[in-house]
């Protein structure tokens, strides 16, 4: 008996000896120079490869590529890691690619991405935020998802199926925290005698950003103000240490008035590092920068933390229990506190609204830059001012 004769256009069915499987193939067309562009589907029966055939001809009519059989999740990872991260700073290639290759290739990276499935993509969220934080299972899931949308804009997959998971809570990070009135009044008492005296005065009593902070200088410090028109002392807070030296947004791009507290210390600072510049000699880098170090250079975020950490212990508190970032969550806490309106608070925060402010920073709940200055004066007041 012989099988009947395949129509035109129907392709091929033969049995591959060598890889053991029904190829069914078929041509699609041809090339400039003549040849043939196939397209061929395989499996351990005919019916399985044609059925394979057949969704590699959907995928050609709907204007995909067909993808490597080899191309992984962890070939679209590493592609998004080396290519799709242009312009980003390199703190935050390495942190992308800390979790990528830390969380999301160990475990889902032999999976071929074609078959990457949603449910893939749920247990696996749902592993990880049995020990990891909300946050934390948040960013992984966007990597995966940029990783699989910049392959889906490659052709090598059809659909992006983390959009269809969403991030289920994870464990609780560590809390932030604010001062209340007694712990400040007593952390800068203790900071009297430390280097770092008055950023600590001026981060808890303006909060500005520590990134902020640290990329201040002198030129963006006015410790006199005047009279006409009247302005009182600021600082102009419009660089910060973040690659390419940006605020962290556009509203956080502001003048701050300092209250009589801050403009004792900064002065106070002022003289303290003309005598490290004058002790230091040859060695000292002039950056202007208001923050330096004993030779004049930057101070890093591992400078100060310690730096505080000592300021902490010598005030009472457990100086594992607080970072110099919670300054600047006191200071929103204690202004909402002595009842002035969150918009106001959300101004001098350098907040585009008042949702961050009022979720993320206020502590404690309480029914413009000038008003700041004043209630901090308020708060603390200036009998024993350093000049």
């Amino acid at each position: 008996m012989t099988g009947t004769r395949r129509g035109r256009g129907e392709g091929a069915l033969f049995w591959d000896e060598k890889r053991q499987r029904f190829i069914a193939e078929v041509t699609i067309g041809y090339t400039p120079a003549g040849k043939r562009i196939m397209r061929r589907g395989s499996g351990k029966t005919k019916t399985e490869a044609r059925a394979k055939l057949k969704q590699v001809l959907r995928d050609h009519e709907d204007g995909l590529a067909i993808a490597s059989q080899t191309f992984s999740v962890a070939s679209a990872v590493e592609d998004w890691l080396a290519y799709g991260l242009t312009g980003r700073s390199p703190n935050t290639v390495e942190k992308y690619g800390y979790l990528a290759r830390g969380h999301i290739i160990p475990d889902l990276g032999a999976r071929k991405l074609r078959d990457l499935s949603a449910n893939d993509v749920d247990r696996w969220l749902t592993d990880k935020a049995k020990t990891l934080s909300t946050s934390t299972v948040q960013r992984l899931r966007e990597c995966l998802s940029r990783a699989i949308a910049r392959a889906m804009a490659r052709d090598k997959v059809k659909r992006n199926v983390v959009a269809l998971c969403g991030t289920p809570k994870g464990q609780e990070g560590r809390p932030s925290k604010s001062l209340n009135l007694a712990q400040a009044k007593a952390l800068l008492a203790a900071a009297e005698e430390s280097p770092l005296f008055a950023y600590v005065v001026a981060s808890l009593l303006t909060g500005a950003r520590t990134e902020e902070l640290r990329a201040l200088t002198w030129a963006h410090v006015d410790l006199e103000g005047q009279a006409d028109p009247p302005q009182p002392p600021s600082i102009r807070v419009w660089r910060s240490v973040r690659d390419g030296g940006d605020t962290k947004t556009k509203q956080s791009r502001r003048t701050l008035a300092l209250p009589a507290r801050v403009v004792a210390a900064l002065r106070h600072h002022r003289h303290h590092q003309a005598e490290m510049r004058q002790r230091a000699g040859n060695t000292w880098q002039t950056t202007d920068l208001v923050f330096t170090s004993s030779v004049g250079t930057a101070l890093d975020a591992a400078n100060v933390r310690r730096g505080f950490r000592r300021v902490a212990k010598t005030a009472g508190l457990d100086a594992t229990a607080w970072t110099p970032r919670e300054l600047r969550h006191s200071f929103v806490s204690l202004l909402s506190d002595s009842g002035m309106h969150l918009e106001d608070i959300a101004e001098l925060c350098g907040h585009a609204g008042t949702r961050v402010t009022e979720a993320v920073y206020r502590h404690q709940l309480r029914p413009m830059l000038l008003e700041g200055a004043s209630r901090m004066d308020h708060l603390f007041a200036a009998d024993d001012i350093y000049r």
